[in-house]
């Protein structure tokens, strides 16, 4: 396809989650002309979550319905939202931003938020590649109620595993969480609700060395004894795999500050050492990646993206 060139945006903002979301509707508060790119359903991770109880105003809400609740407040402020996968995030010689997409359109303007999150890490053992969307996932929501009645597992220790397996024991007959170490990173009461679950059984210091199974699907993890070395076999139906994110920071092209894991380095408006490129949300690198952090990142991005532009616009 020709690559067609779009002009005219004040601001682009790459990823339509709770951060990008919020972006846009301040911008748009801000009588700023933005344009939204996402490449799914406006959500984002929301919409792979059953229950949000951490969000604050809301003592339980759908991840669905939080996400409906946030696209239409941006778009009563004049949000628009394309759907369209970003591929590169380059700054051009003129100082703008030329952000290109699949659909072979290129997209300017003198600034970006990039709220693009992050992508699951694998395990990268032998099977699971061969197996995905044939007993292992990412996603217990998305699949979880293919499992009814069936033994399952959680590779992972923190917030997300410890939190997912709960959510499977709505439909599995038993859970198994597989974690490397002898504690979980998991916040204290995502802990407490685990432990109290008897379909949840935990299993300390075991690392994956192998999924197994047929063309059919996953049967079995082989596993390995991150104290004693032992190996050992695990019969289960389904894997479900939460050992982390990898932030989506390589659609830019050119170098900005990250940390060792790969999340961007900004300022306290948002702004990474590329002038004009801002990053909000799970992208960035910061202590904790909530829902309340990524809207509070995306607030202070798209003020500071309005005091940016004026700056700009006075030195013309």
């Amino acid at each position: 396809m020709t690559e067609r060139a779009t002009n005219g945006y004040d601001v682009i903002i790459v990823g339509a989650g709770p951060a990008g979301l919020c972006a846009a509707m301040y911008v748009g508060r801000g009588m700023l002309k933005g344009l939204t790119i996402e490449r799914g359903a406006p959500g984002g991770e929301l919409l792979n979550t059953d229950l949000i109880e951490d969000y604050i105003g809301f003592e339980s809400i759908k991840g669905w319905e939080l996400a409906q609740g946030m696209t239409e407040h941006a778009r009563k402020f004049g949000a628009e939202i394309v759907t369209d996968t970003v591929e590169k995030i380059r700054k051009a010689s003129d100082g703008w931003f030329d952000v290109a997409t699949a659909r072979g359109h290129t997209y300017r303007a003198p600034a970006v938020i990039l709220t693009a999150g992050g992508t699951p890490v694998k395990l990268g053992v032998p099977g699971e590649k061969e197996h995905a969307g044939k007993g292992v996932s990412y996603c217990a929501v998305c699949d979880g109620a293919f499992f009814k009645g069936e033994i399952v597992a959680v590779v992972g220790g923190g917030d997300a595993a410890v939190e997912e397996a709960d959510y499977l024991t709505r439909y599995a007959a038993k859970v198994y969480i597989i974690h490397r170490r002898d504690r979980f990173r998991a916040s204290k009461i995502l802990q407490q609700r685990a432990f109290a679950n008897p379909k949840i059984e935990v299993i300390w210091n075991k690392r994956v060395l192998e999924i197994t199974g047929t063309a059919k699907g996953s049967e079995g993890l082989v596993l390995e004894d991150t104290v004693t070395g032992e190996h050992s076999t695990l019969m289960v139906g389904g894997v479900f795999i939460f050992i982390g994110f990898q932030p989506n920071s390589g659609l830019v092209e050119g170098h900005a500050k990250h940390d060792a894991n790969g999340y961007f380095v900004t300022d306290d408006r948002m702004m990474t050492t590329i002038p004009g490129l801002f990053a909000a949300g799970d992208v960035r690198s910061q202590l904790t990646r909530q829902i309340t952090t990524a809207v509070g990142d995306a607030t202070t991005a798209a003020i500071a993206v309005e005091k940016y532009l004026t700056a700009l616009r006075q030195t013309d």
